[in-house]
């Protein structure tokens, strides 16, 4: 049995000693018995065993739970909790679990089946509603009432592991629900429901641009002094407030001066009437960078506009304006009417145009564009049209621009959130009394920059969250997809190193990971196709967690490298029926000597092997496959359609 130790007193307990300490009569007071909000209507409780039950309730007050005819009772320690071991029994449901100490508390639609924990960054936490336009008929076919999901509201504490969460509630995929499900979440447990037949909970606790070192304990964090104390630093609730402070000062000053000193705000007319005269502005072709399109580097405001032509029969018609991403943010107008904004550079622009607005003839968009730091764009190779029914208008080519207010780069703010330990301490550790089947992890982005290490920091997140849990979790982690522009010659590579290191700590025992290269997209750190990834992570799961061992469930994994003469022989796990080239001849391929200078090399499958070789590196000691941050030309897969993972290795 588990045993827990993080639960403090209840308050009303707390109340009574302070007021019998002071003197002061008062009746008895009694706590009334109280689940953890994980515990709830449409949960889904871990099958298996056994499955705890938790809570809290007055010092020594007997506790009964009643699930599916069988009885469990406890009775509350002297902090006011307690906690009782059900048995689930075969999976299924909707059943109903009642719990009762002075109180009763009766929870509905409860399933019976396996309870998946999902981790990491944005791409973890992005939902359904961001790739709904790539997946119509998923959101359409959504509705499965055994898929439950559970998102854990962000928030950190750095001073101690929390016993309880701040907020959310169990939902049900339906298409009225599923836009807010993790599309990861979501693909993942339609294809484990759809294999296995159980109902499948997600849970999922992921915060955008959190560093691993956030999801880790304190005791975890121990081999990591300055991590270890930039975590402690922020137990300072002065310094917390002091820094929100600051924060929301910077973001008020800049978007004041904004505002204040933007002559397309301030002039005759705003220019984002389609009557303003712009016939003095300069032209640019979007989408790209402002400095590439004729624009002098600068922070500011910059508004673009473009007339267009509508045919007679869109007249009055919705329809939805595709901007890509810009970079940073926008406010945009159609016809002179706000159509919408976003404040930051990642979501997509993706606006409403209500029935009415548009015209026949000639239209007239505008946008109203920041750059807060860095370089000003309009990112190349996203959807720029406006779409109504089966038409299609496309906004590419010229526009007109002009500078309404030049600023300077607005300073970089402190995400709280994003320090080490906090996010465990809120969002982890409420959890931990809870039956899991395993774990998604999908994080790395935000420790590119520093990849070396990773490794290592990915094993002690695994062994810590296992050892809390008192169970040795299955754990399998999406690799970093492909991303940036592509480079023509061997490349250094940050997210190439730290993919490396994700694939060196598969030696962790019932560990998976899914193979992303081939799902990323250049221009987006945040890629639509979840789903690949999902299915990916699917198969894997099937194999780690569900015992499927003859699964060919991965893409090939480096396993030797062997040298004869100047040509090396390269060993994989996870061939199945064969290694093949998706097109063409095998790409990707780099090899070096002893002076690790890499240079392409050729590449042939033979054997069941690759072969590799240069004819100018003479005693090749090292080779790299898919080593850049975009590895697009890389086409080494098996017989079943999975990337093999990218790697270094030395050669034997």
């Amino acid at each position: 049995m588990k045993t827990f130790t993080n639960f403090k007193a209840p308050w009303a307990r707390i109340c009574f000693l302070i007021l019998s300490a002071l003197g002061v009569s008062v009746a008895p007071l009694q706590a009334e018995v109280r689940l953890p909000r994980i515990l709830s209507d449409g949960m889904v409780i871990q099958r298996g065993e056994s499955a705890s039950i938790w809570g809290w309730a007055d010092e020594k007050e007997a506790v009964k739970v009643t699930f599916r005819g069988e009885i469990y009772e406890a009775t509350a320690d002297d902090e006011g909790r307690w906690t009782v071991e059900i048995d689930p029994k075969e999976p299924g449901g909707p059943f109903e679990l009642k719990v009762e100490g002075d109180n009763q508390i009766v929870l509905g639609d409860v399933l019976v089946g396996d309870v998946w924990l999902t981790s990491g960054q944005s791409n973890m936490e992005i939902t359904m509603e961001r790739v709904k336009e790539r997946f119509p008929d998923e959101i359409a076919n959504s509705a499965n009432p055994m898929l439950r999901y559970y998102k854990v509201p962000t928030t950190y504490d750095f001073k101690a592991p929390q016993e309880d969460l701040q907020g959310g509630a169990w939902i049900e995929a339906e298409p009225g629900s599923i836009l807010d499900f993790s599309a990861i979440g979501y693909f993942f447990a339609k294809a484990i429901e759809a294999e296995k037949g159980v109902p499948v909970g997600i849970i999922n606790s992921s915060v955008g641009g959190s560093r691993i070192q956030c999801w880790l304990s304190e005791e975890m964090l121990a081999d990591y002094p300055e991590a270890l104390a930039e975590g402690r630093l922020w137990r300072d609730d002065d310094l917390i407030k002091q820094t929100e402070e600051s924060n929301a000062k910077i973001y008020s000053d800049w978007d004041g001066r904004a505002q204040s000193e933007d002559l397309g705000l301030h002039g005759e007319m705003p220019w984002y009437e389609p009557a303003l005269n712009d016939e003095d502005w300069a032209t640019m072709t979007l989408p790209t960078f402002w400095d590439e399109g004729g624009l002098e580097p600068m922070n500011g405001v910059v508004w673009f506009r473009k007339t267009f032509s509508v045919p007679a029969e869109l007249e009055g018609k919705s329809a939805m304006l595709y901007l890509g991403t810009i970079v940073d943010a926008d406010e945009t107008y159609l016809n002179g009417v706000k159509v919408g904004n976003i404040t930051y550079r990642y979501p997509p622009r993706r606006y409403e145009v209500p029935e009415g607005l548009l015209k026949a003839g000639e239209n007239v968009i505008t946008i109203r564009a920041f750059s807060q730091s860095g370089r000003g764009s309009f990112t190349k190779d996203k959807p720029f049209d406006l779409v109504s029914g089966d038409t299609s208008l496309d906004l590419r080519g010229e526009w007109k621009y002009k500078v309404g207010a030049v600023l300077y780069e607005r300073p970089g703010t402190v995400f709280i959130r994003w320090k080490p330990m906090g996010l465990y301490n809120a969002m982890i550790a409420p959890l931990l009394p809870l039956e899991l089947k395993g774990v998604l992890w999908y994080q790395g982005e935000s420790n590119a920059a520093e990849p070396e290490g990773y490794r290592e920091l990915l094993e002690t997140l695994v062994t810590g969250w296992r050892s809390e849990w008192q169970k040795k979790l299955p754990v399998i982690w999406a690799q970093l997809p492909n991303y940036m522009e592509t480079e023509t010659e061997p490349v250094e590579s940050n997210w190439a190193r730290l993919r490396d290191e994700q694939r060196l700590a598969l030696e962790l025992e019932k560990s998976g990971m899914a193979v992303a290269i081939d799902a990323g997209e250049w221009n987006d750190i945040h890629p639509l196709d979840k789903k690949t990834v999902a299915d990916r992570l699917a198969l894997e799961a099937r194999r780690v967690a569900y015992g499927e061992s003859d699964l060919v469930s991965s893409g090939p994994l480096i396993r030797s490298a062997q040298r004869k003469g100047k040509v090396v022989s390269l060993s994989f796990d996870f061939v199945g029926e064969g290694l093949v080239s998706r097109s063409g001849e095998l790409a990707g391929f780099a090899i070096a000597g002893e002076d690790r200078d890499f240079v392409w090399a050729k590449a042939r499958i033979e054997d069941g092997k690759v072969k590799v070789w240069n004819k100018k590196v003479k005693s090749p000691k090292w080779v790299r496959y898919a080593w850049a941050n975009n590895p697009d030309e890389a086409n080494l897969y098996n017989a079943v359609g999975l990337p093999a993972s990218p790697f270094e290795v030395e050669v034997d």
